[in-house]
Protein backbone atom coordinates (compact mmCIF):
# COMPACT_ATOMS: atom_id res chain seq x y z
CA UNK A 1 0.00 0.00 0.00
CA UNK A 2 0.74 3.76 -0.64
CA UNK A 3 -0.25 5.54 2.94
CA UNK A 4 -0.33 9.32 2.94
CA UNK A 5 -1.24 11.05 6.13
CA UNK A 6 -4.17 13.53 5.57
CA UNK A 7 -6.17 15.92 8.20
CA UNK A 8 -8.53 13.03 7.99
CA UNK A 9 -6.95 10.27 9.29
CA UNK A 10 -4.71 7.96 5.96
CA UNK A 11 -5.25 8.43 2.44
CA UNK A 12 -4.49 4.28 1.33
CA UNK A 13 -3.73 3.38 -2.66
CA UNK A 14 -3.29 0.29 -3.83
CA UNK A 15 0.22 -0.53 -5.27
CA UNK A 16 -1.72 -2.09 -8.09
CA UNK A 17 -3.85 1.25 -8.49
CA UNK A 18 -0.13 2.65 -9.01
CA UNK A 19 0.25 0.24 -11.57
CA UNK A 20 -2.74 1.43 -13.07
CA UNK A 21 -1.86 5.26 -12.97
CA UNK A 22 1.44 3.95 -14.37
CA UNK A 23 -0.19 2.81 -17.19
CA UNK A 24 -2.49 5.41 -17.71
CA UNK A 25 0.72 7.61 -18.19
CA UNK A 26 2.26 5.27 -20.62
CA UNK A 27 -0.95 5.24 -22.78
CA UNK A 28 -0.66 8.36 -23.74
CA UNK A 29 3.49 9.10 -24.52
CA UNK A 30 3.94 10.35 -27.74
CA UNK A 31 4.74 7.46 -30.88
CA UNK A 32 8.28 8.40 -30.74
CA UNK A 33 8.62 7.02 -27.41
CA UNK A 34 6.57 4.09 -27.42
CA UNK A 35 8.43 0.96 -27.85
CA UNK A 36 7.45 -2.43 -30.24
CA UNK A 37 4.99 -4.61 -28.82
CA UNK A 38 3.33 -1.95 -27.10
CA UNK A 39 0.24 -3.64 -25.67
CA UNK A 40 2.52 -6.12 -23.90
CA UNK A 41 4.24 -3.35 -22.62
CA UNK A 42 1.32 -1.39 -21.22
CA UNK A 43 0.13 -4.81 -19.71
CA UNK A 44 3.61 -4.93 -18.18
CA UNK A 45 3.43 -1.59 -16.87
CA UNK A 46 -0.31 -1.85 -15.37
CA UNK A 47 0.98 -5.22 -13.77
CA UNK A 48 4.51 -4.36 -12.34
CA UNK A 49 3.01 -4.09 -8.90
CA UNK A 50 0.74 -7.16 -8.66
CA UNK A 51 0.65 -10.17 -6.61
CA UNK A 52 1.30 -8.74 -3.29
CA UNK A 53 2.07 -10.49 0.06
CA UNK A 54 -1.14 -11.85 1.85
CA UNK A 55 -1.01 -10.63 5.33
CA UNK A 56 -0.76 -13.16 7.67
CA UNK A 57 -1.08 -10.93 11.18
CA UNK A 58 0.53 -7.54 11.42
CA UNK A 59 2.00 -7.34 8.03
CA UNK A 60 0.03 -4.27 6.58
CA UNK A 61 0.88 -2.27 10.11
CA UNK A 62 3.22 -0.42 12.03
CA UNK A 63 4.78 -1.14 15.33
CA UNK A 64 2.47 1.66 16.58
CA UNK A 65 -0.75 -0.34 14.69
CA UNK A 66 -1.36 2.53 11.34
CA UNK A 67 -1.41 1.13 7.81
CA UNK A 68 2.24 0.73 6.70
CA UNK A 69 3.39 2.42 3.41
CA UNK A 70 5.33 0.16 1.65
CA UNK A 71 8.42 1.82 2.05
CA UNK A 72 7.93 0.70 5.85
CA UNK A 73 8.34 -2.95 5.29
CA UNK A 74 10.59 -5.15 4.10
CA UNK A 75 11.12 -5.75 0.67
CA UNK A 76 9.13 -9.29 -0.25
CA UNK A 77 10.91 -12.27 -2.22
CA UNK A 78 7.86 -14.24 -2.06
CA UNK A 79 6.01 -11.39 -3.85
CA UNK A 80 8.72 -11.22 -6.33
CA UNK A 81 8.59 -14.65 -7.18
CA UNK A 82 5.57 -14.71 -7.52
CA UNK A 83 5.14 -12.46 -9.85
CA UNK A 84 7.94 -13.95 -11.85
CA UNK A 85 5.94 -16.72 -12.19
CA UNK A 86 2.56 -15.18 -13.15
CA UNK A 87 3.82 -12.99 -16.15
CA UNK A 88 5.30 -16.66 -17.63
CA UNK A 89 1.58 -17.43 -18.96
CA UNK A 90 1.00 -13.81 -20.30
CA UNK A 91 4.01 -13.48 -22.97
CA UNK A 92 7.75 -13.53 -23.41
CA UNK A 93 7.92 -9.54 -23.91
CA UNK A 94 5.97 -9.16 -20.33
CA UNK A 95 8.15 -11.79 -18.76
CA UNK A 96 11.42 -9.83 -19.75
CA UNK A 97 9.94 -6.40 -19.12
CA UNK A 98 8.71 -7.82 -15.65
CA UNK A 99 12.01 -9.71 -14.68
CA UNK A 100 14.01 -6.95 -15.84
CA UNK A 101 12.16 -4.80 -12.92
CA UNK A 102 12.49 -7.13 -10.56
CA UNK A 103 15.96 -7.39 -11.10
CA UNK A 104 16.39 -3.43 -10.02
CA UNK A 105 14.33 -3.48 -7.20
CA UNK A 106 16.38 -6.73 -5.74
CA UNK A 107 20.23 -6.88 -7.19
CA UNK A 108 20.60 -4.40 -4.55
CA UNK A 109 19.65 -7.15 -1.60
CA UNK A 110 22.40 -10.25 -3.81
CA UNK A 111 24.24 -11.88 -1.09
CA UNK A 112 21.66 -11.09 1.65
CA UNK A 113 20.47 -14.71 1.61
CA UNK A 114 21.09 -17.89 -0.83
CA UNK A 115 17.40 -17.81 -1.86
CA UNK A 116 17.75 -13.93 -2.84
CA UNK A 117 21.06 -15.01 -5.27
CA UNK A 118 19.71 -17.68 -6.94
CA UNK A 119 16.30 -15.59 -7.64
CA UNK A 120 18.51 -13.26 -9.11
CA UNK A 121 20.38 -15.41 -11.19
CA UNK A 122 17.10 -16.86 -12.16
CA UNK A 123 16.25 -13.48 -13.25
CA UNK A 124 19.45 -12.57 -15.34
CA UNK A 125 19.03 -16.04 -17.06
CA UNK A 126 15.68 -15.41 -18.05
CA UNK A 127 16.06 -12.13 -19.23
CA UNK A 128 19.14 -13.66 -22.10
CA UNK A 129 16.99 -16.45 -22.86
CA UNK A 130 13.70 -13.84 -23.38
CA UNK A 131 15.76 -11.64 -25.78
CA UNK A 132 17.45 -14.72 -27.82
CA UNK A 133 13.90 -15.95 -28.39
CA UNK A 134 12.98 -12.87 -29.19
CA UNK A 135 15.74 -11.76 -30.97
CA UNK A 136 16.07 -8.19 -29.66
CA UNK A 137 19.40 -6.78 -28.60
CA UNK A 138 19.79 -5.52 -25.22
CA UNK A 139 19.74 -2.42 -25.80
CA UNK A 140 16.36 -2.17 -27.28
CA UNK A 141 15.25 -4.00 -23.95
CA UNK A 142 16.70 -1.37 -21.71
CA UNK A 143 15.17 1.01 -24.09
CA UNK A 144 11.12 -0.68 -23.40
CA UNK A 145 12.20 -1.16 -19.73
CA UNK A 146 13.10 2.72 -19.68
CA UNK A 147 9.52 3.30 -20.40
CA UNK A 148 8.37 1.15 -17.84
CA UNK A 149 10.70 2.70 -15.16
CA UNK A 150 9.49 5.69 -16.23
CA UNK A 151 6.03 5.72 -15.69
CA UNK A 152 6.52 3.72 -12.52
CA UNK A 153 8.57 6.86 -11.05
CA UNK A 154 6.10 9.48 -12.39
CA UNK A 155 3.46 7.52 -10.81
CA UNK A 156 4.95 7.19 -7.27
CA UNK A 157 5.95 10.84 -6.89
CA UNK A 158 2.00 11.53 -7.73
CA UNK A 159 0.43 8.96 -5.17
CA UNK A 160 3.06 9.76 -2.88
CA UNK A 161 2.47 13.65 -3.22
CA UNK A 162 6.11 14.56 -3.62
CA UNK A 163 5.74 16.76 -5.91
CA UNK A 164 7.61 19.64 -4.04
CA UNK A 165 6.06 22.98 -2.79
CA UNK A 166 6.73 26.16 -4.63
CA UNK A 167 6.87 24.95 -8.24
CA UNK A 168 10.48 23.66 -7.22
CA UNK A 169 11.03 20.78 -10.59
CA UNK A 170 12.04 17.25 -9.02
CA UNK A 171 13.72 14.76 -10.98
CA UNK A 172 11.54 11.57 -12.44
CA UNK A 173 13.97 9.31 -13.83
CA UNK A 174 15.61 8.81 -17.34
CA UNK A 175 13.27 8.15 -20.48
CA UNK A 176 13.69 5.64 -23.25
CA UNK A 177 15.22 8.52 -25.13
CA UNK A 178 18.39 8.82 -23.01
CA UNK A 179 16.84 12.27 -21.43
CA UNK A 180 16.58 12.84 -18.22
CA UNK A 181 12.98 14.40 -17.31
CA UNK A 182 11.68 16.57 -14.28
CA UNK A 183 8.31 17.50 -12.98
CA UNK A 184 6.72 20.18 -11.10
CA UNK A 185 3.36 21.50 -10.21
CA UNK A 186 1.98 25.25 -10.31
CA UNK A 187 -0.03 27.09 -7.86
CA UNK A 188 -3.70 25.82 -9.65
CA UNK A 189 -2.38 21.97 -9.27
CA UNK A 190 -1.82 21.07 -12.52
CA UNK A 191 1.43 19.13 -13.60
CA UNK A 192 4.52 20.33 -15.91
CA UNK A 193 6.89 17.86 -17.31
CA UNK A 194 9.69 19.21 -19.00
CA UNK A 195 10.32 17.79 -21.61
CA UNK A 196 6.60 17.19 -22.77
CA UNK A 197 6.22 13.71 -23.67
CA UNK A 198 2.90 13.10 -24.35
CA UNK A 199 0.85 13.22 -27.55
CA UNK A 200 -1.85 15.81 -26.13
CA UNK A 201 -0.67 19.10 -25.19
CA UNK A 202 -2.88 18.59 -21.60
CA UNK A 203 -4.09 15.44 -20.13
CA UNK A 204 -5.85 13.88 -17.19
CA UNK A 205 -4.64 10.86 -15.64
CA UNK A 206 -6.14 9.51 -12.23
CA UNK A 207 -6.08 6.91 -9.23
CA UNK A 208 -8.20 5.15 -6.65
CA UNK A 209 -7.41 5.29 -3.12
CA UNK A 210 -9.23 5.04 -0.28
CA UNK A 211 -9.73 7.69 3.02
CA UNK A 212 -9.91 5.96 6.37
CA UNK A 213 -10.44 7.89 9.35
CA UNK A 214 -9.40 5.04 11.73
CA UNK A 215 -5.82 5.77 12.84
CA UNK A 216 -4.86 2.66 14.84
CA UNK A 217 -5.58 -1.20 13.88
CA UNK A 218 -5.28 -4.13 16.12
CA UNK A 219 -4.21 -6.44 12.84
CA UNK A 220 -4.37 -6.74 9.60
CA UNK A 221 -7.95 -8.37 9.81
CA UNK A 222 -9.53 -4.95 10.98
CA UNK A 223 -7.57 -3.37 8.65
CA UNK A 224 -8.29 -5.45 5.78
CA UNK A 225 -12.50 -5.30 6.71
CA UNK A 226 -12.26 -1.41 6.98
CA UNK A 227 -10.63 -0.90 3.41
CA UNK A 228 -13.07 -3.52 2.52
CA UNK A 229 -16.37 -1.38 3.98
CA UNK A 230 -14.37 1.92 2.10
CA UNK A 231 -15.73 3.24 -0.97
CA UNK A 232 -13.20 4.67 -3.35
CA UNK A 233 -12.71 7.56 -4.13
CA UNK A 234 -10.76 8.94 -7.39
CA UNK A 235 -7.94 11.73 -7.20
CA UNK A 236 -7.50 13.65 -10.61
CA UNK A 237 -3.96 14.99 -12.01
CA UNK A 238 -3.79 17.49 -15.13
CA UNK A 239 -0.66 17.20 -16.86
CA UNK A 240 -0.03 20.10 -19.31
CA UNK A 241 3.00 21.31 -21.67
CA UNK A 242 4.85 24.68 -21.02
CA UNK A 243 2.94 25.66 -24.24
CA UNK A 244 -0.43 25.47 -22.72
Amino acid sequence: MIVNTVPQGWEIIYQQAHGVLAAQLAYHLKPELQCSHWVETLLAIGNHDNRQKTWRGHDGLTEAGAPADFTQLPVSLEQAQALAHAVRFQSRWVTLLTSMHLSLLYEPLRGTSNATDTFLDEQLELQKNCRKSLNIKLKEAQQAYAILNWCDSLSLLLCKNELPAGARAIEIAQGPDGKTYTAWQLADGDVQVQPWPFAEKKLCVHVEYRLVKQLQFQNDAQLAEVLHQTQPLTRNWWLCSNNR
